[in-house]
């Protein structure tokens, strides 16, 4: 069974930028996804960012140029780094891993960005 513990959110102003990691109990970078998603107040949980083994990436149009999402070897974990953050970015970030045809999510973590 995979677990995935998220870090890092947290209260941040417009403009400000905030780190988000998710630890996997699997290795990152053997996983066939990574990814991170959102779920903002009475909205859907929408994909924000994936990457996949071999390394590509995909953004929502919303997040292109703002945010990154990246794999670290040694700490295991799948990061996503979030520049100039917006009040629309507000909302419990959750991480994804796609594995052998099954999905597996984490708890999620709460960002909130205030103008």
């Amino acid at each position: 069974q995979v677990q995935l513990v998220e870090s890092g959110g947290g209260l941040v102003q417009a403009g400000g930028s905030l780190s988000l990691s998710c630890a996997a109990s699997g290795r990152v970078f053997s996983a066939d996804t990574m990814a991170w998603y959102r779920q903002a107040p009475g909205k859907q949980r929408e994909l924000v960012a994936k990457i996949t083994r071999a390394g590509i990436t995909n953004y929502t149009d919303s997040v292109k140029g703002r945010f990154t999402i990246f794999r670290d070897y040694a700490k295991n974990t799948a990061n996503l780094r979030m520049n100039s953050l917006k009040g629309g970015d507000t909302g419990v970030y959750y991480c994804n891993e796609e594995r052998s045809g099954l999905t597996y999510w984490g708890q999620g973590t709460q960002v909130t960005v205030s103008s």
